[in-house]
């Protein structure tokens, strides 16, 4: 016989309420730390490498990363979307702005280097690997290509300042306010 307190309390740990993440939320944003983690100094690596064969092929693992990064942030919004925020009501109304708009600004980041990034490729002239299909669309525009590669170099500046200030508003609500943010992340 099922047990329907058993059922909603296995329910309850997937999604979050207003004492901590669930496990979607957790998987969502640890993934996407950890793609990150890899993913930016690979960047800039290839920044560095000279135009070769080799340097072609990691491109393509590289795009990949931003395309995987692209569709797990679209479901990760998706799902903060339909689950409740874990600031809840006794956090003061200018953190929950600052919180909305750091958030939001790290969502807006991340859609800019991967829209760029793929567009800076198919502005190549070169196909684009959307896991789910691949395209070229045989746009030759260089101009517009460097364009792009700028968008996405800027953007992944932006990207690392959000970072950067995510962590270190992690490390105040911990040390300062004691709000135990940490916790319900991990």
């Amino acid at each position: 016989m099922i047990n329907l307190e058993n059922c909603k309390n296995v329910l309850m740990n997937f999604t979050a309420t207003i004492t901590k993440y669930g496990i979607v939320a957790k998987l969502f944003h640890w993934t996407i730390a950890l793609i990150l983690i890899f993913q930016i100094p690979f960047g800039f690596y290839l920044v560095d490498l000279d135009f070769s064969q080799e340097r072609v092929d990691l491109e393509q693992y590289h795009a990949l990363g931003g395309i995987i990064i692209l569709y797990i942030t679209i479901l990760r919004l998706i799902w903060k979307l339909m689950t409740p925020s874990v600031l809840g009501n006794d956090a003061f109304p200018f953190q929950k702005l600052i919180a909305k708009l750091s958030h939001g600004s790290m969502y807006l980041a991340v859609f800019l280097i991967t829209t760029s990034g793929a567009l800076k490729k198919m502005y190549m002239g070169e196909d684009v690997n959307f896991i789910f299909f691949q395209t070229n669309f045989g746009l030759n525009n260089f101009g517009l290509s460097d364009l792009f590669y700028e968008i996405h170099i800027y953007a992944n500046y932006f990207l690392i300042a959000l970072i950067a200030l995510h962590i270190l508003a992690v490390i105040f609500h911990h040390v300062v306010l004691q709000d135990k943010i940490l916790k319900k992340m991990l």
